[in-house]
């Protein structure tokens, strides 16, 4: 089958004369083919300008009718059966699985690369616009995509059982230079993703603009058109390095295509290295990689043998990115609580740390370090933070601020003891000092006189020091120490030596009435 610049471009030489070799060797053809197609010109009854103004396709298809591509005892697979198949959203069926349903259906059809022919050429014809890919302009030292490798191969042996275990490598790389950092992990949870985040930015030793990371459970809680929701400690990690997570698009790959090509890059010529050998731990199998991986980095581009990872890392991406923050990143061990008990206090490792009184019954997020206690809204939006205890009592670890008013007044009343009064007492003077000690020591229980010393001391805030001196000093004197003798010789003791009351009447002045005016 000839295409139509050859079809049209034979016709019009051998029409101006041209001598049959001149067409051979223009096009490329035999003289075979020359004849074939001058043939079917002729027996077809169209001009020359009739050809020219029909499609292509058309055209072509007239000189090299379908039918005569094929046996005619062979019938021609239904390709836009297999496409619709293939592209459904819920498929998984692929080009392979269709010839093969093919040849159940047609025993004697055709082989598997002459049903891929007619396939693509369908693809071709009808949809070949819709695999058109964008071209993206990468920025140096932008993004950062994050991954884990598909394949989990069975790398690590154990000793003493000759277990072979899995592995999951997890995997980073630059927009630009395509500088690839990889790791060995037991599992994929959330602490293996942010220490491979962790020493991916340290392997780098810079920070990019954005993480990209596949929208994994372990980094991403919800991500939707309308919402993106990040997990606590990735979002913690994204504050401390002064980045901005962004996810691509859920169940879009093609939205990081740059990760994907690494990824299936590294099932070929990582796994299958890592394969030759046997590991037996984790630091053994992660230095091996490292090596692989650096040989890597500095192998040279397939379209650009003078440039390597390594070398447009160096010269583009690594100028453009962010120093690494002081001190190394910390995991917490975070708890996340549905509703915050109504004593507003979240239990964590045998204590119970405050929160404002507010927060009851609403979510909440406690993340614990080694020597803090930080406890966010469901919004991972800081509450309040508190300095981790390790003794065994107090069990409840409760910050002022954060106390109901009434809660906060029993608190301080219970949290007075005989000392507090005596220091009072002492303020005011002797006697009162005197009748305080008497008072304490009048109880079998020091305690149980504390109500009887707070009601003495409080009666005094609006009495002169020395009518509270006498009257503590009369108190003494009949040998009576107690909280209502003190309260009957402050009734009893003469006007003058209380302090002046006001007299009750009101000030002359033309705007007030009087209680004459009511009569």
């Amino acid at each position: 089958m000839q295409d139509y610049n050859t079809i049209i471009g034979t016709i019009q030489m051998r029409l101006n004369k041209c001598p049959t070799r001149s067409v051979m060797d223009r096009y490329k053809i035999g003289s075979g083919t020359v004849a074939l197609i001058m043939s079917r010109y002729e027996s077809g009854g169209f001009s020359i300008e009739d050809l020219r103004m029909m499609p292509p396709k058309e055209v072509e298809s007239l000189f090299y009718p379908q039918t005569n591509l094929q046996r005619k005892d062979i019938p021609l697979p239904d390709c836009q059966y297999y496409y619709d198949r293939i592209h459904s959203p819920s498929s998984k069926v692929n080009i392979s699985f269709c010839w093969l349903d093919y040849k159940e259906k047609n025993p004697d059809g055709y082989e598997k690369s002459q049903f891929y022919e007619y396939y693509n050429k369908f693809i071709d014809a009808n949809y070949s616009g819709e695999h058109a890919s964008m071209p993206v302009n990468r920025r140096p030292g932008e993004k950062m995509y994050i991954d884990w490798v598909g394949d989990q191969p069975e790398l690590i042996t154990d000793v003493e059982t000759g277990e072979i275990q899995k592995v999951h490598l997890f995997l980073t790389t630059l927009g630009v230079s395509s500088l690839m950092y990889a790791e060995a992990f037991p599992n994929e949870k959330l602490p293996s993703f942010i220490e491979g985040c962790t020493h991916a930015v340290s392997f780098y030793g810079g920070v990019t603009k954005y993480f990209v990371p596949d929208n994994l459970r372990t980094a991403v809680t919800k991500h939707t058109k309308d919402e993106l929701i990040l997990q606590s400690s990735f979002s913690d990690l994204e504050d401390f390095y002064g980045t901005i997570i962004l996810p691509p698009p859920a169940r879009k790959p093609k939205g990081k295509p740059t990760v994907e090509n690494h990824v299936r890059y590294l099932e070929t010529h990582l796994v299958e290295k890592l394969k030759e050998n046997i590991y037996t731990s984790y630091d053994e199998l992660n230095a091996t990689i490292k090596k692989i991986v650096a040989a890597l980095n500095v192998r040279p581009f397939q379209k650009q043998a003078f440039l390597t990872r390594q070398d447009a890392f160096e010269k583009y991406d690594k100028p453009c990115m962010k120093p690494l923050p002081g001190g190394c990143y910390t995991t917490c061990d975070y708890k996340a609580v549905a509703k915050v008990p109504n004593n507003y206090h979240i239990e964590y490792d045998g204590h119970y740390y405050s929160v404002l009184y507010s927060y009851c019954g609403k979510p909440a997020i406690l993340k614990a370090r080694p020597s803090e206690i930080r406890i966010c809204d469901q919004y991972n939006r800081l509450i309040c933070t508190h300095k981790r205890t390790y003794r065994e009592f107090p069990l409840y670890i409760t910050a002022d601020e954060h106390m109901r008013p009434e809660h906060l007044y029993y608190k301080e009343v219970n949290s007075k003891d005989g000392n507090y009064y005596r220091r009072w007492a002492s303020a005011i003077g002797p006697s009162m000092s005197e009748l305080i000690e008497r008072v304490l020591k009048s109880s079998k229980h020091e305690e149980q006189a504390y109500n009887a010393c707070a009601g003495i001391l409080h009666r005094l805030k609006s009495l002169p020091q020395g009518i509270a001196e006498e009257a503590a000093r009369k108190c003494i004197e009949m040998n009576s120490c107690r909280y209502y003798t003190f309260k009957q010789i402050l009734k009893k003791m003469d006007a003058k030596e209380l302090p002046e009351k006001s007299s009750g009447t009101l000030p002359t002045h033309e705007n007030i009435r009087g209680k004459d005016y009511y009569k």
